[in-house]
């Protein structure tokens, strides 16, 4: 695959939702992430969040990806929603030891804050940053950092002067769906419903894109992201950009959705690897 100016990927790599799309019918979920390798170049690590993988797993990953592939790893919850952060700098400091096979492929770290992570608890947040010393990525849901106010610009100050990104999760598209659809409902229950927050602290912004499923109905909220994403390209920075699906059953269609628009604006932008394509080797039953 031709390497992007960009990185570009999903919510996760392991839907079996995506047999005969990206993967073919009979993939092994073993061989997933290598497959998911092939088409896109990052991906979320949100598994992290909920549990922390076993070194044999960490392995694998590493084993599963090209070293310019990106997985942007949460930190687990217990570290992030476990109370003081300078608390938690010693298992901090143990994940990022556990994560260390992938390399450079961990890059940034996702530190993903509870809705409860208000503006008095800034002080917890420098300090953490300032002893990890790693690229980082910050996630906050707090309502007064989507004020416009002290609060929010105290924020933006102290991750652009520790080169830290502020992540901006975009779940308008998400929210404009009036649907009785089990799945869109789930997603809108779980889903904060905050504005975007365009921001590019570092040479590489990040971007959650949350959709509906019908995927023409994104369009509206896609399109001036195709024009950010471009103009950050332009300026020499790497954006990242992961696009959902209330499921995610669509997420990959979404991402390629988006990269066909962006490629529209930019031409000569490489394209993607067709959705999974057999090989010889597939179709002779060996993998």
């Amino acid at each position: 695959m031709t390497e992007l100016p960009y990185y570009l990927g999903c919510p996760s790599w392991s839907e079996n939702a995506w047999r005969e799309g990206l993967y073919p019918q009979n993939a092994r979920p073993a061989n997933f992430l290598s497959l998911y390798a092939q088409v896109f170049n990052a991906v979320e690590g949100n598994t992290t969040f909920y549990a922390r993988p076993a070194p044999t797993t960490v392995q694998r990953w590493a084993q599963s990806t090209p070293e310019h592939f990106r997985l942007t790893t949460k930190f687990p919850r217990d570290i992030s929603h476990g109370g003081d952060l300078r608390e938690q700098l010693h298992a901090a400091e143990d994940f990022l030891q556990l994560l260390q096979p992938l390399g450079v492929r961990v890059a940034p770290f996702w530190l993903q804050l509870p809705a409860s992570f208000g503006p008095q608890r800034l002080a917890e947040l420098v300090s953490f940053v300032d002893a990890l010393q790693r690229p980082l990525a910050v996630e906050v849901r707090h309502p007064e950092f989507f004020a416009r106010g002290d609060a929010e610009r105290l924020l933006n100050r102290l991750l652009m002067d520790r080169e830290v990104e502020r992540i901006c999760l975009d779940p308008r598209a998400l929210f404009s769906c009036d649907s009785s659809d089990p799945a869109v409902r789930h997603a809108q229950a779980k889903k904060p419903r905050v504005p975007p927050r365009p921001a590019a602290f570092t040479q590489c912004p990040q971007v959650r894109f949350i959709g509906r499923p019908e995927l023409e109905a994104n369009d509206p909220y896609l399109l001036p992201w195709v024009e950010k994403v471009a103009g950050w390209i332009e300026e020499g920075r790497t954006p990242y950009m992961f696009l959902h699906t209330p499921d995610n059953h669509r997420a990959p269609e979404l991402a390629r959705r988006f990269h066909q628009q962006l490629s529209e604006r930019l031409p000569g932008l490489p394209q993607l690897p067709e959705l999974h394509q057999p090989s010889t080797a597939e179709q002779l039953g060996l993998l």
